[in-house]
């Protein structure tokens, strides 16, 4: 399936084509190709036929919901969709079925949207790779033999493989970002409380993880963002203000090419570099500097905060996830066993410098262009590459350009811009201040026609 969601929608609502033959082409697809990638780890077929039954007599009667009516998409597996298990990864919830929508699917049926099934994920979303002890390892549509990122890297794989038009994943740290870097996808992710959560998993990355979507293009994001975003008084954070557009014309970007001494590979840099260029001869405010906060900082704030979460859901639900968690879950609950009171109160203050550093730093600048990922996709087996650029390369380092856009709370998006040398997708991220969400994406539609995005894979 190579259409959009606005293809898609035009095709429906001129009878080019029905919802259910829609539906039933994502189902073809599903069987016959993810068995290669093992994307998907529930499908509801009758639920999903439901409803596109539905949006089919809504067509017909004329009165169509939105430019979602009708369409397939995936879910993240950290995510609750009423009636369909929700493990996040862990066989501890392997039983877990909630009768409940969180408030962004719920409103996503609401606009017309067809849930087709759920997507793999690592236990509990906080690895850089999609592997767990209940369903196993999923791969890149680009060459299986590798990884398509993670958390959101079910999302991902299927949406580059053409199994559904388009996915709703989370971003805690870079988890969907990443994941559409890896396979030549448009990642999505809104300011913290942009797309307010209602009714989902307990928030133990407290504020840093949102929603977000992996899209075939901008403009996917973009109407998929409209279904999903709009304040709900139940969670506070959706009430805030949001920001104006840019002052200038032009958006003034600060270029980081590095951040400190962790290394880039080779193809991701001069890809990034190249859009650099670009833009100034476009006639931006291109300024090229180094990174403005303290790494360590950063890393002891995600360290803490991942850590304590995990070690408070291990008493959740009858302390069940403390007998079957994976060794990887089992020792990030024990280095949070060992966090204080007053560590965790000592990274908010870190936090809440990080993010008036931010607002101080936007006052100057409107965006901040980087790499969305350090590294290329790795083995699908290897939880981070141990090497980079041909150097050392910790846990971590492949992820160093996304996490502290979710400890500040800030808009970004993840672009594909290029292809490396051996043939795979290399995306960049654009990061913009608190609020600015429509602003953000109005630029990048803008860019991505202006810099289309390399082919995807066509697996047959």
């Amino acid at each position: 399936m190579a259409e959009n969601i606005s293809e898609l929608a035009t095709a429906l609502r001129n009878g080019e084509t029905t919802s259910e033959a829609l539906l039933e082409r994502c189902l073809e697809r599903i069987r016959r190709i993810d068995p290669r990638l093992n994307s998907f780890v529930t499908v509801d077929e009758a639920g999903a036929r439901a409803a596109s039954k539905e949006s089919d007599a809504r067509f017909a009667a004329n009165s169509a919901r939105s430019a979602l009516e009708g369409v397939p998409l995936s879910v993240k597996d950290s995510i609750l969709v009423a009636g369909m298990p929700a493990t996040w990864g862990s066989r501890a919830l392997a039983d877990f079925v909630p009768r409940h929508d969180e408030l962004p699917i719920a409103r996503l049926r609401a606009a017309g949207a067809v849930i087709i099934g759920k997507t793999n994920v690592p236990e509990l979303t906080l690895e850089g790779y999609t592997k767990n002890d209940l369903f196993g390892v999923t791969r890149n549509p680009w060459d299986t033999r590798l990884t398509p990122g993670g958390s959101s890297g079910g999302a991902a794989a299927g949406v580059a493989a053409g199994l559904v038009p388009a996915a709703i994943g989370t971003d805690g740290g870079g988890s969907t970002r990443r994941p559409a870097c890896h396979t030549g996808l448009v990642g999505w992710k809104p300011s913290a409380g942009h797309i307010p959560r209602i009714n989902g998993f307990p928030a133990i990355l407290t504020d840093f993880e949102t929603i977000g979507t992996l899209t075939r293009s901008v403009d996917d994001a973009l109407v998929l963002d409209a279904a999903m975003a709009g304040s709900d008084a139940r969670d506070r954070r959706s009430l805030c203000s949001k920001a104006p557009l840019w002052r200038e014309s032009k958006p003034r970007i600060l270029y980081i090419p590095q951040f400190g001494e962790v290394p880039v590979d080779d193809n991701v840099a001069a890809a990034t570099a190249a859009i650099a260029t670009a833009l100034a001869r476009e006639g931006h405010t291109v300024r090229e500097d180094g990174i403005f906060f303290d790494l360590d900082d950063v890393a002891l704030v995600w360290h803490v905060v991942s850590r304590a979460g995990v070690a408070w859901l291990m008493g959740w639900r009858d302390g069940r996830l403390k007998s079957v968690a994976g060794a990887s879950v089992r020792a990030m609950a024990a280095d949070g066993e060992r966090i204080t009171g007053a560590d965790y109160i000592g990274v908010l203050e870190r936090v809440a410098a990080l993010r008036r550093r931010c607002a101080e730093l936007f006052e100057g600048v409107d965006l901040i262009l980087t790499p969305t990922a350090a590294a290329l996709p790795w083995s699908a087996e290897k939880p981070f590459p141990d090497r980079i650029a041909n150097r050392s390369a910790g846990p971590r380092d492949h992820a160093i350009f996304t996490g502290w856009v979710n400890i500040a709370g800030l808009p970004a998006i993840s672009l594909p811009v290029a292809v490396s040398k051996n043939g795979l997708p290399i995306g960049i991220q654009f990061a913009a201040c608190f609020g600015a969400d429509a602003a953000l994406l109005t630029f990048a539609r803008a860019f991505s026609e202006r810099h289309p995005a390399p082919a995807l894979p066509v697996l047959a």
